[in-house]
């Protein structure tokens, strides 16, 4: 969707905006320097930690992560798409929304696959209450009559074609179908001319996935009988997104104003069944492993998060998964902990039968984050001796190095520390050994929020660059020539490159500006981070100066210059091997060769 609204459109709602405008008039704002700050409207806390920068036209919470411009605002705070977002600015602005985004929205988009979902989701709801073996079912999983009214629970017949029947008499019925995942298109046999259409979901007990605003984007299917798989999800869709969406979280938010945590399950009839017991902060991941992105979602809602995984081998598999997208935002002042049930049992199972005091009782025996991986390294070596000690140490190492600085991770060193049976101090010292030293992260991956001055040599060099661009987009103009970046073997030098070319090519370029280029794209979250931090210099001039010197710097480290040096000093000190030297000669004989005359 956001693909058919013209960039230079978006350029302009971005640069007429005032988000301190737009976002005080939901939340007050405290004036505090140069920015504004308040309560997060994204969690529950009591001393401000919500920052509005008119200059970036960009907001941040250091508390739960939250950030974004003030399209990002209006879609988090407001629940709106991305075209609705942009509609609102629009309004505001006194522009008119291109008619190509007008029409999208309005007739073949976003909103006609949200109307097919619903009509689908009250179809299974109907076929639900008409079938008695369905009902049966239900009633057998100990699932109540409200409850299923709650979560709109329905039933896929045993039939081919009862879906594609109902809503999908005609071509364009069946396009908005299949592009809901509804159908699936059959594979052509021979000399047909058209292969047809089938319904993806059939003899299944149908668990509608909701958005924030309650509307329909997915479904999950448990099969009746026995049968593989036995629970099928939607396809990814313009509407859905299996990594960023939670089950039950729509229900969950209806239940509470806020919450003290919320707890993540594996299963929809986990939720379910929770949610009936009274323990309605429950949401599950869609058969896939719990993301950065679910993680970012709930920190916006609470700071404690409860993993509850069944005992088996599986179970603990996915919470080792879990604990390893969790490390990077382990930051303090979120709790991250881990219950384990009994062997054999379920949340789903285990509710039913001992009620709801007593399940909320085993969340006092929930590990915390350290804890639980401390033992599970521990499991796998032989401390009484110093070579399992020591591969302790190699175990934790690059977990340890993931985790943001701070009070949690200095006490998961003491505790590893207290296991290994050194000094803490000197165990961090080796755990984090090479960490700060060698360029060798990429511009994209996680890092500190502390801001640091470029000389200090603690960022690297692509990172503080890209970050340079991101505060101070004029800064793009003291680089002459962006394109002699171009063929550096470096993770993230084109994300640099197509940053300063869009910034100098932006007729008022913002930090704003240049992120919502990036909205749709996998980049986006890690420059909005930096776009967070505090910047490394305080104007655009002297950030001009640095970032020229960056830029020129990367050049002489990645340019095929620096590879015939590095090359000769080791012909000279070690020797080199056949390929080297083919290599070195090549290198030799393109510095040697004349221009070329046109």
């Amino acid at each position: 969707m956001a693909g058919r609204i013209p960039q230079s459109f978006i350029d302009e709602l971005i640069a007429r905006a005032d988000i301190v405008e737009i976002i005080g008039a939901r939340i007050s704002l405290k004036k505090a320097g140069r920015e504004y700050k308040a309560c997060c409207p994204f969690h529950s806390e009591k001393t401000p930690s919500f920052w509005v920068s008119p200059d970036k036209q960009f907001y941040h919470c250091f508390g739960c992560g939250a950030h974004g411009t003030a399209l990002g605002f209006l879609m988090e705070y407001e629940k709106l798409s991305f075209v609705e977002a942009v509609e609102d600015l629009a309004q505001r602005a006194g522009l008119e929304l291109p008619r190509e985004a007008r029409d999208a929205h309005n007739s073949g988009g976003g909103a006609d696959l949200h109307q097919v979902m619903s009509q689908s989701a009250q179809f299974f709801a109907q076929n639900l209450s008409d079938n008695a073996r369905a009902l049966a079912y239900v009633d057998k999983r100990g699932i109540e009559p409200g409850t299923a009214r709650k979560f709109a629970l329905g039933y896929a017949t045993d039939s081919w074609n009862a879906l594609l029947n109902r809503f999908g008499s005609q071509e364009a019925d069946r396009q908005r179908l299949l592009l809901a995942g509804l159908i699936i298109e059959r594979e052509r046999r021979g000399n047909e001319r058209e292969g047809g259409c089938y319904d993806r979901f059939r003899d299944r007990i149908m668990f509608p996935i909701r958005d924030s605003r309650g509307r329909v984007i997915a479904f999950g299917g448990r099969i009746l009988d026995q049968g593989e798989p036995k629970y099928l999800n939607s396809p990814e869709t313009p509407l859905f997104h299996k990594g960023r969406e939670l089950y039950g979280l729509y229900e969950a938010r209806q239940a509470h104003a806020d919450f003290k945590r919320l707890m993540i399950v594996e299963g929809y009839m986990d939720v379910v069944r929770l949610h009936q017991a009274g323990i309605t902060y429950a949401v599950a991941t869609l058969g896939t492993a719990t993301t950065q992105e679910h993680l970012n979602k709930i920190f916006r809602l609470t700071s404690e998060v409860v993993f509850c995984f069944d005992g088996d081998r599986a179970g603990r598999q996915a919470a080792w998964r879990a604990l390893d997208n969790a490390l990077p935002l382990a930051r303090d002042g979120r709790e991250l902990r881990f219950l384990f049930l009994p062997e054999g049992q379920d949340p789903d199972s285990l509710v039913g039968a001992e009620g709801m005091a007593a399940f909320e009782a085993r969340l006092n025996t929930a590990l915390p984050l350290s804890e639980y991986l401390v033992q599970q390294l521990v499991a796998q070596t032989d401390l009484l001796h110093a070579d399992g000690r020591a591969k302790l140490a190699a175990l934790a190492k690059p977990l340890f190095a993931r985790m943001p600085e701070g009070v949690l991770r200095e006490l998961l060193a003491d505790r590893l520390a207290a296991e290994i049976r050194m000094p803490a101090a000197k165990l961090k010292q080796l755990l984090l050994s090479g960490a700060s030293s060698r360029d060798t992260s990429s511009p994209m991956e996680p890092m500190r929020r502390t801001p640091e001055r470029m000389s200090a040599g603690r960022r690297n060099m692509l990172s503080q660059a890209i970050s340079l661009v991101l505060h101070h987009p004029r800064a793009a103009h003291a680089v002459e020539d962006p394109a002699a970046l171009s063929g550096l073997d470096k993770p993230g030098i084109s994300v640099l490159q197509t940053l300063l070319e869009q910034a100098r090519e932006s007729h008022q370029p913002s930090t704003a500006t240049l992120l919502e280029r990036w909205r749709d794209l996998p980049e986006f979250e890690r420059l909005a981070e930096l776009a967070a931090g505090a910047p490394l210099v305080p104007d655009a001039d002297a950030a001009g100066h640095e970032l020229s010197m960056a830029v020129q710097k990367l050049i002489e480290t990645l340019g095929p210059g620096h590879r015939t040096n590095e090359l000769l000093r080791k012909a000279e000190e070690l020797g080199l091997n056949s390929d080297e030297k083919a290599e070195l000669s090549q290198l030799l004989k393109s510095r040697n060769q004349p221009p070329s005359q046109t």
